[in-house]
C-alpha cells in the first residue's frame, strides 16, 4: 500500500488545540491520536467522520478533561495526522473499522469505553460496539447513522456525494463551513485544510461518501444489518445529542431512540444552533452532556 504522510510542519498553528500528537503503526499504516483528562479516567473514545480530524472535538476534550473523562481521539486513517493511502481502492468500511479497532484495543488497551461518534465515527464506532460489546460501557451518537442500503439515502446525502465525487478542487474547509450554523474563523478554516497539502491527500475524503451502504450488494451492508441487529437488543446506556440543524443525519435520532433498548429513558439531547459538525457549532455543550453521561456511568 502507497501511503503519503502530511508535514508535521502542517500542523504548528493550530488553534485551540494543544493535545500532542500520538502515533500507531498498524500495519505499515500509521495511525494518529490524541488524549487528555486523566489515564485513570473513564474512557471516552471520540470518533470523527468526513471530511474533518480530531481537531474537530478540541473544545470538547477540554471540557471532558476538565471533568475528570480520559478522552482519547484518533484520527480516521486518510484524515489529520494519519497516514494517508493513495489508492481509493484501500480504502474499504471494513478496513476502517479494522483500523479503530486495531488501535483501540490491540495498542491502547481501552476497556469500559464510551464511544462518542460523528458522522463516520458513528458507522465505525457501532459496529465497533456491537461486534465488540465487552469492550463498551455506553454509546452517544450525535449526528450519525447507520445505513444498510435497505432505505434509500436522503436527496441532500446524493448531492453532497455528488459534489465531492466531481469536484476538480475538494475544498476540505468549505464543506465543514457548509455543516455548520456558525461562522468559522479563518484559522479554524486553515486547521481543517492543514492535513492536505495537494489534491493526491484527499484520497480518503473523496471514497469515504462511496462507501456509506445505498444497497443490499454493498459489502458492508451485511456487517451494517448484523450491527442492527445487535443494537435492537443494546442494553446499555445509548444517549442521543443532535444538533437541530443537520438535514441528512436529524432524522436519525427519532429512531436510534425508538429502536435501541438502552436508549430508553435517557436525557437525549437537541443542542439549539447546531448543524451537522455540532462540536464546532456547541462543543462546550456537548462536552458538558457527554462528561455528565459519562461520569454517571456504574464503574
Amino acid at each position: 500500500m502507497r501511503v503519503l504522510r502530511t508535514p508535521d510542519e502542517r500542523f504548528a498553528a493550530l488553534p485551540d488545540f494543544p493535545y500532542e500528537p500520538h502515533y500507531a503503526d498498524l500495519d505499515g499504516v500509521r495511525m494518529a491520536y490524541v488524549e487528555a483528562g486523566p489515564a485513570d479516567g473513564p474512557v471516552a473514545l471520540l470518533l470523527h467522520g468526513e471530511p474533518s480530524w480530531s481537531f474537530l472535538y478540541r473544545h470538547v476534550m477540554r471540557v471532558l478533561a476538565g471533568a475528570g473523562v480520559r478522552a482519547v481521539a484518533p484520527d480516521l486513517v486518510g484524515f489529520g495526522r494519519s497516514d494517508k493511502p493513495a489508492d481509493a481502492t484501500d480504502h474499504t468500511y471494513a478496513r476502517h473499522v479494522e483500523w479503530v479497532r486495531a488501535l483501540a484495543f490491540d495498542v491502547l488497551g481501552l476497556r469500559d469505553v464510551t464511544v462518542v461518534g460523528q458522522d463516520w465515527g458513528g458507522l465505525i464506532g457501532l459496529r465497533l460496539a456491537a461486534e465488540h460489546p465487552d469492550r463498551f460501557a455506553a454509546v452517544v451518537a450525535a449526528n450519525t447513522g447507520l445505513p444498510t442500503g435497505e432505505f434509500d439515502m436522503p436527496e441532500v446525502w446524493w448531492k453532497f456525494r455528488r459534489a465531492v465525487e466531481s469536484a476538480d478542487t475538494l475544498d476540505i474547509a468549505r464543506f465543514v463551513q457548509a455543516g455548520c450554523r456558525s461562522k468559522l474563523p479563518a484559522d479554524v478554516r486553515a486547521g481543517y485544510d492543514a492535513p492536505f497539502p495537494d489534491e493526491s491527500y484527499k484520497v480518503a475524503p473523496r471514497a469515504m461518501p462511496g462507501l456509506v451502504p445505498v444497497s443490499l450488494d454493498d459489502p458492508a451492508s451485511a456487517a451494517n444489518r448484523a450491527t442492527w441487529d445487535v443494537l435492537r437488543r443494546w442494553d446499555k446506556p445509548f444517549l442521543t445529542a443532535f444538533g437541530d440543524s443537520d438535514p441528512i443525519m436529524g432524522p436519525m435520532a427519532p429512531i436510534l431512540r425508538e429502536l435501541v433498548p438502552g436508549a430508553r429513558g435517557q436525557d437525549h439531547q437537541t443542542l439549539t444552533d447546531a448543524g451537522h459538525f455540532l462540536q464546532e457549532d456547541a462543543g462546550q455543550r456537548l462536552g458538558e452532556i457527554v462528561a455528565g453521561f459519562v461520569r454517571g456511568l456504574p464503574r
